[in-house]
């Protein structure tokens, strides 16, 4: 099985080098350390994934194979994801069928496969323990110093700029995100360190598994209220129960910009860390502007000197995110040149503001033009407020 920690997530450009090339191969005895300091599954040898081509999904079966875990999954069509998992050695079937599971010594679902799928069917039948993703995620993270990601907008993007700054800092984290890391080339990845920085997803309330030491929220909005009855109130109380997830130790880092998440300050009996534009934020941003695709800031933190960013990312919401990563490395003591770096070269991720280039149009009156083609994932209100915004911030310059 080739090992994706084979491929250095380089610290100097914050990109996986030339996978062909020897600088590119990580210690194989730091790999084998690492294998031997994480605790394995009792009893837990093969392990299936029903809508393994979510990028979720694909990316915790990405580590657990490399961890040396036997993978196997099930998907309607292939996809990047399952073209990667079946380069790491994974058996992936193009359909759902009860055949699909035998042997398996645990089945991990997603959360848009239905309860009659004849794969659950028959685990269920046959004893095999059926869990949900997030329950997954946990067990790798229960060994681990857990980062957590979590809120209605922007976590993919955090998620990879946290990784991408604890890379940068030599501290090789392991990281499974919602989005593909560019500067990596994938969803997830495998580090040597006791790092794990994860996306957390809210949509069916099944972060309440995890259990990190530092969790971060960028903000909350109404968004799949099917899974809290349509009740904000209990959207917000999952929140605050995410939070109080966190040992009595570890620490919340918090958009206080967002006037919900401000709202939920009184109630968390946990450490807490704020970000954002607001003056009373304990990282403030003092001031932004954007030139062309980049964004250039200067990050107040009291008694401390104040720290100039240039983040190779438009708009001030990605300015939020990246004070948000900022936040947690400060937490950690990563030094301020790493960040520096990391955040400049910062490459983005899959369908976040992905610029696929200049196209020319047909001349009309003698007047040349083109248009620049962005694939973006944002649906909520909100997110495609944000990305028009920066897009007219850029073309204005």
């Amino acid at each position: 099985m080739k090992l994706l920690n084979e491929t250095d997530f380089t610290l100097q450009n914050v990109e996986i080098s030339d996978r062909n090339s020897e600088e590119s191969k990580v210690n194989t005895q730091q790999l084998a350390k690492l294998r031997a300091t994480v605790p394995e599954m009792h009893r837990v040898r093969h392990i299936h994934f029903v809508g393994i081509g979510g990028a979720g999904m694909g990316g915790i079966a990405e580590v657990l194979a490399n961890e040396g875990y036997e993978i196997s999954g099930s998907d309607l069509l292939p996809n990047a994801v399952t073209e990667q998992l079946i380069e790491l050695g994974a058996k992936i079937y193009f359909n759902h069928r009860p055949e699909n599971v035998a042997n398996a010594c645990v089945v991990v679902v997603s959360t848009a496969i239905a309860a009659d799928n004849p794969e659950i069917i028959a685990a269920r039948e046959a004893r095999i323990p059926v869990i949900r993703r997030a329950e997954m995620l946990a067990e790798l993270m229960r060994f681990r110093h857990g980062i957590a990601i979590a809120g209605t907008h922007g976590k993919t993007t955090t998620t990879a700029m946290i990784a991408s700054i604890y890379a940068q800092a030599g501290l090789d984290p392991t990281f499974i995100n919602g989005g593909l890391v560019k500067a990596a080339g994938v969803h997830a990845r495998l580090g040597t360190s006791r790092y794990l920085i994860a996306e957390a997803d809210e949509s069916d309330a099944s972060f309440l598994h995890l259990q990190p030491l530092v969790a971060v929220i960028t903000n909350i909005e109404a968004d799949h209220m099917e899974t809290y009855d349509g009740d904000f109130e209990k959207l917000k109380q999952t929140f605050i129960s995410f939070l109080h997830n966190l040992p009595f130790y570890g620490r919340a880092i918090l958009c206080i910009d967002d006037p919900l998440v401000r709202s939920l300050l009184p109630q968390i009996g946990r450490y807490i860390t704020t970000y954002g534009f607001s003056d009373d934020a304990d990282v403030r941003i003092k001031s932004y502007e954007q030139r062309g695709n980049q964004g250039f800031f200067t990050v107040a933190r009291e008694n401390r000197t104040d720290l100039a960013f240039i983040l190779n990312a438009p708009g001030r919401h990605n300015a939020l995110n990246a004070t948000a990563a900022i936040a947690v490395a400060t937490e950690e003591g990563i030094d301020y040149s790493a960040l520096l770096t990391a955040l400049e070269k910062f490459q983005g991720t899959g369908r976040r503001f992905d610029f696929l280039g200049n196209f020319p149009l047909a001349e009309v009156n003698d007047k040349k033009g083109s248009v620049m083609l962005v694939d973006d994932y944002g649906h909520h209100p909100t997110e495609v407020n944000a990305t028009i915004k920066g897009s007219k911030r850029r073309m204005a310059r």
